[in-house]
C-alpha cells in the first residue's frame, strides 16, 4: 500500500510543480502548449503498452472492450456536466484561463491516471515506470495553466495551492481505494479497471489536452508528441 500512495503521489505531486511555476513566473502559452503535446504522447504509449495490453493478454477482448468504452463514457458525462456547469466555456482561449474549470477537469482526469498507476502494481508486480512518468509530465501543464487562470481571477497564492494540495489528495486516495478493492479481484475484474482507467485518459486526451496542445503550441506540438510517444514506449519496454 505504501508503494501504491508513493507513485500515486509522485504522478499527481507535478501538479503542486506547475502551480509552482505559474505562481513564480509568467510562463508563455506556446510553452504550455508544447509540455502538453509532449505529456499526451507519453500518455498514449504509457494506456496502450502499460494497460491495454496487459489487460489484453489477462483477460482477453471483452473485459478490454468493455473497460475502453465504459472509461471513456464515464469521462465523457464527466465533461458534459462540467462544460454544463461553466456554461459551455471554453477553459482555454488566448492567455485567458478559466481556472476553476481547469481544476475540475485535472481532478476529472488524475482519478483514472492515479488509478490506473495503483492497477500495475496488483500482485506484487513492480510500478510502471512509463505511466508514472506520463502522468507526471502531463499534469504540469494542467497545474500551469489552472493557476494561470486563478491568478487572473485574483486568488491567492496559499489558496490555490491549499486547491492543488486537496486534488493530489484525492488522486492518491483513488488509487489507494482502487488497489484495496482489486488487490484479490479476478483477473477480468482488474482488467476491466485497466481498461477503464485507459477509456478516460484517451478520452481526456482527444476532447482536451491534444485540442489545447495544438491551440497554444502549434504545429511543432506533433512533433513533441511523437518524442513523448517514443520516450514513454521505451520505458514501458523497460519495466
Amino acid at each position: 500500500m505504501f508503494a501504491v500512495a508513493l507513485w500515486s503521489f509522485v504522478g499527481a505531486a507535478t501538479l503542486l510543480v506547475g502551480a509552482a511555476v505559474a505562481l513564480r513566473w509568467e510562463v508563455p502559452m506556446r510553452g504550455v502548449g508544447l509540455i502538453m503535446g509532449f505529456g499526451a504522447g507519453t500518455l498514449i504509449a504509457a494506456v496502450a503498452f502499460d494497460l491495454t495490453v496487459v489487460a489484453y493478454q489477462e483477460a482477453g477482448d471483452w473485459p478490454v472492450f468493455v473497460g475502453l468504452l465504459g472509461g471513456a463514457g464515464t469521462f465523457w458525462a464527466g465533461d458534459w456536466l462540467l462544460e454544463r456547469r461553466t456554461g459551455g466555456e471554453d477553459p482555454v482561449v488566448g492567455t485567458t484561463v478559466a481556472g476553476p474549470s481547469l481544476v475540475l477537469g485535472a481532478l476529472l482526469d488524475g482519478i483514472p491516471e492515479s488509478v490506473a498507476i495503483g492497477t500495475t502494481l496488483i500482485g506484487g508486480s513492480n510500478v510502471s515506470v512509463a505511466m508514472v512518468v506520463a502522468v507526471a509530465i502531463s499534469n504540469i501543464p494542467e497545474g500551469l495553466a489552472a493557476t494561470t487562470g486563478l491568478r487572473q481571477s485574483g486568488m491567492r497564492g496559499t489558496r490555490i495551492v491549499t486547491i492543488w494540495g486537496v486534488v493530489v489528495a484525492l488522486s492518491v486516495a483513488a488509487a489507494l481505494v482502487g488497489y484495496a478493492v482489486l488487490g484479490d479481484a479476478p483477473a477480468d475484474a482488474v482488467a476491466v479497471t485497466q481498461a477503464f482507467a485507459g477509456g478516460a485518459i484517451l478520452a481526456m486526451l482527444a476532447n482536451a489536452m491534444m485540442p489545447d496542445a495544438y491551440r497554444n503550441g502549434g504545429r511543432e506540438v506533433g512533433l513533441v508528441t511523437v518524442v513523448g510517444f517514443i520516450i514513454s514506449s521505451f520505458l514501458a519496454g523497460q519495466s
